[in-house]
């Protein structure tokens, strides 16, 4: 059985980015899968984790925290992708694969970051 943030839209979006950018990152060379792919796939799991994080801290106003994190998070994977591309070290089947979830994801954060409410009772996720 799913928790309630692995039933959220936005973590499973998340996840499908960490687990490709992972699959590509295996396949590189030594070097560059120690340096830009060991930084990219620490940067990519951030985003799910910080999603979880926040949503299990129990106020509206940490889990709206974790969430601009997981949006800084979602911009640093997208700096190491550029990298990756500009030093060749990805395919123009993975740029296809790739930037449409990173495409999806930052506006999904921003929703989901909409619909966190701060009450004074505690937290209410729409």
């Amino acid at each position: 059985m799913k928790t309630a943030f692995e039933r959220l839209e936005v973590y499973q979006l998340s996840e499908r980015l960490a687990d490709a950018i992972w699959d590509m990152a295996l396949g590189w060379a030594d070097f560059a899968r120690d340096t830009v792919g060991k930084q990219l796939v620490r940067a990519a799991d951030s985003i799910g984790a910080n999603i979880a994080e926040g949503y299990g801290r129990g106020s509206g106003a940490d889990n709206r925290r974790f969430v601009r994190t997981a949006r800084g998070s979602l911009n640093e994977t997208q700096h190491r992708l550029r990298r990756a591309f500009r030093r060749k070290l990805m395919t123009q089947a993975q740029v296809n694969l790739l930037k449409p979830l990173v495409r999806e994801l930052g506006p999904r954060l921003n929703a989901y970051l909409k619909s966190i409410r701060v009450e004074t009772t505690g937290l209410r996720s729409v």
